[in-house]
């Protein structure tokens, strides 16, 4: 909140934005406010989500497809509410306090699978009873990322924002330092509460010291109410990036924003993506070659199937959509040509010309290297979690955003996009879509009424968590997480 009021302090006029982001920016304080029993916590609770620019409304000069293209979807009312119960609130008197025994977390993967091993920490901590050091951020081999927690989040924030949860700290005591201690990599997925009791508190009492690897997606999807409140309260409150990252994710954000809507894509065209797809890139067979060569020399890579073909993989919604598929897509929902698209990700292998179908139909096409100025970037060009932290900032604060594969980065968003305020969100349907790319005999026409059609249900509306089982909250914030005020 409080970069939202420094951005618009003597900013110029903007479009008309809906009345209904103002109407949930005041209802946010308040439905923030009633998770904090202390006014210290309150303070953290109201200024410290990262809330995007309002998004712009669809008057002026567009027609009615583009308008039904930039609609944001009805929220029905949902505001953030993480009312934790009387019994959770007492117990944190001592859980928050706890000074005997410890949780040491190493988190891997890419920025986004580690904010969910964040997470998933802080939970386990605090259904331990044990106090949280700062989590260890494995160094990324993949794409050389050496960055430590305080690196990309605010580790102060962190703290404060969770000091009525569990007691986070800094660093190991020098009390609990020992020759050997082991260390449990080999959890089973779906774990729960009462099996992270039954396997560990234990030796957590006996030992004060309980080290965790390998948390990724293990911990159970269908907690305890106030567990999943918490894991609200993680994600969307306390893991603010640092204040460097911030400030230049909006500073990118704005340049955008301020000349009107636009739509952010995920599109995973990195090399690594083909690689672990068993896809094909579209790009021909020189490209095509080069991806099957490094997939046979490492079938360890290859996720799904193996005696799958590339078509089949692509028709079972396992690919990412291409530029030229992206491109269809979006003409297919009604994106004018004149759209402001701004891409998200990695470099994509075949650097420009794996992009040239797109920017061919969208020729405002921008990316955070060239809203950049003068080496703002520059830093940060071997970190490659600062650099998704940019990403998702921008994406946030997009009128639209569309995820072309699926991962972490999408699922994250599509949850805060919903916790502040159900903003657009359109998942492809990959598996129902493809064969209509491939039917000739289709018309423009009838195509884009097809579209439309397949995703008039999933463009970010209130859609709840409960309505399939295992769904994360973190992507799906309703009703845990969030209630009609």
């Amino acid at each position: 909140m409080l970069t939202f009021t420094t951005l618009f302090q003597n900013s110029p006029s903007c479009p008309e934005t809906t009345s209904s982001s103002s109407l949930f920016l005041a209802s946010f304080l308040a439905a923030a406010a009633s998770s904090g029993s202390v006014q210290d916590e309150l303070i953290t609770l109201s200024t410290g989500a990262m809330v995007p620019l309002p998004a712009h409304g669809v008057v002026g000069n567009f027609s009615e497809e583009e308008k039904e293209f930039w609609k944001q979807p009805d929220n029905q009312g949902y505001m953030p509410c993480l009312d934790f119960s009387l019994k959770y609130r007492k117990a944190s008197a001592k859980i928050s306090k706890e000074k005997r025994k410890f949780l040491v977390v190493v988190a891997s993967g890419g920025l986004n699978q580690q904010r969910n091993q964040i997470v998933d920490a802080v939970v386990i901590a605090r259904v331990l009873e044990a106090a949280l050091v700062v989590p260890v951020l494995q160094v990324n081999h993949i794409w050389g990322d050496d960055s430590e927690f305080s690196d990309i989040f605010d580790v102060e924030h962190f703290k404060k924002t969770l000091k009525a949860d569990v007691r986070v700290v800094a660093s190991l005591p020098s009390t609990h330092f020992v020759s050997k201690q082991t260390i449990n990599s080999e959890l089973p997925f779906h774990v729960s509460p009462l099996w992270l009791r039954a396997k560990f508190l234990k030796q957590l009492n006996q030992e004060s010291l309980l080290i965790l690897k390998g948390l990724d997606s293990k911990l159970s999807k269908n907690l305890p109410p106030d567990l999943q409140k918490l894991k609200c309260k993680v994600a969307f409150h306390a893991l603010r990036f640092a204040t460097p990252i911030r400030e230049l994710g909006y500073q990118i954000a704005r340049r955008i924003w301020i000349e009107g809507p636009y739509v952010a894509i995920h599109l995973r065209l990195e090399k690594d993506v083909w690689i672990r797809t068993g896809c094909l890139t579209g790009l021909g067979r020189q490209y095509d070659s080069i991806i099957s060569r490094e997939r046979e020399s490492h079938p360890e890579y290859l996720t799904g199937k193996l005696n799958m073909t590339h078509a089949q993989r692509r028709l079972a919604g396992i690919c990412p959509l291409n530029a030229s598929e992206m491109a269809r897509f979006l003409k297919g929902l009604g994106a004018p040509s004149s759209a402001r698209i701004y891409v998200a990700g990695g470099e994509p292998f075949g650097g420009t010309q794996a992009m040239q179908p797109l920017q061919k139909e969208f020729p405002n096409l921008v990316t955070k290297h060239t809203l950049a100025r003068n080496g703002e970037l520059t830093p940060y060009m071997e970190k490659s979690s600062t650099l998704g932290a940019i990403d998702y900032i921008v994406s946030l604060n997009s009128n639209v955003f569309i995820n072309s594969y699926g991962g972490n980065m999408g699922r994250a968003l599509e949850g805060h996009r919903a916790y502040v305020g159900h903003r657009k969100y359109i998942k492809p349907n990959k598996r129902m879509l493809l064969p209509y790319f491939e039917d000739s005999s289709v018309g423009e026409k009838e195509f884009k009424r097809i579209m439309k059609k397949l995703h008039i249900k999933s463009q970010g509306q209130p859609e709840p968590r409960t309505n399939k089982i295992d769904r994360d909250v973190i992507a799906y914030p309703v009703p845990e997480c969030m209630c009609k005020q």
